[in-house]
């Protein structure tokens, strides 16, 4: 099956993350091995039709660094 979806593909997790904080607009997601920003209405929709993916998060770590983890979806 194929899908398509209405988002903008970054080149890593980070810069996707960092778009929806300097935006304001949007979650990052991994999908299919890449990075890509996309409204919440359209990642709902992926999740309604089974598609597995994850969101990207950025989780501080108790000592203050930094780490992104993702929580998978389907």
């Amino acid at each position: 099956m194929s899908i398509e979806i209405k988002a903008i593909e970054f080149p890593t997790a980070h810069e996707a993350i960092q778009w929806t904080y300097a935006s304001g607009k949007g979650e990052a997601i991994l999908l299919g091995g890449k990075n890509y920003v996309a409204e919440q209405a359209e990642i709902d929709r992926l999740a309604a039709a089974g598609v597995a993916f994850a969101y990207l998060c950025d989780h501080e770590m108790s000592d203050g660094t930094h780490r992104i983890i993702t929580v998978p979806v389907n």
